[in-house]
């Protein structure tokens, strides 16, 4: 990723608000966003997202997108993890705020990275424990889909379908 695209939306320091300029701190590591005046170093690191992957009525819930990216595309629920939120926490709060339904998180499926994007995606296997699925916050569907009929070449993310295929080979 070229660097001056990576920086190129920060460019005052948060804490005493002057000019952010890009420097090398220690040799071998990556450029950094450093204030001229104060010395704050701005690390940008990555933002985590938290999803469950459950079953419900026979099948893999899953939640169609009503927001970009992915808008109209299936996923399963899951959001940004909050500062200072347990990942399995948010997991939770996001199934509950974009389908209704109440999750237990049980364990974890997989961590998802790729080259160039901000976020890391925690995958959890989870089981409903009460509620009615509606489409919710951010959703426009919400849908159970049987494991041998899950809407592949509908997918949001590459980490949707990475996800469900970990999670198909584990169960």
């Amino acid at each position: 990723m070229e660097v001056e695209h990576r920086f190129s939306e920060y460019k005052f320091c948060p804490r005493c608000g002057n000019h952010l300029g890009v420097r090398v701190l220690k040799r071998g590591d990556p450029e950094r966003l450093v204030c001229e005046s104060c010395g704050f170093i701005f690390y940008l690191g990555p933002k985590l997202v938290a999803g469950a992957i459950f079953e419900l009525d026979g099948g893999i819930l899953l939640v169609q997108r009503d927001i970009e990216p992915g808008y109209g595309k299936w996923t399963f629920p899951g959001g940004f993890v909050e500062r200072g939120e347990k990942a399995e926490a948010a997991a939770e709060r996001e199934v509950l705020e974009e389908t209704g339904l109440e999750i237990e998180v049980k364990e974890i499926v997989g961590l998802y990275t790729y080259e160039g994007q901000i976020p890391a995606i925690a995958v959890f296997a989870a089981r409903a424990v009460r509620g009615e699925p509606v489409p919710l916050d951010e959703t426009m569907d919400v849908r159970s889909f049987p494991r041998d009929g899950l809407p592949w070449n509908q997918m949001a993310f590459p980490s949707t379908e990475q996800a469900l295929k970990d999670y198909l080979r584990k169960a």
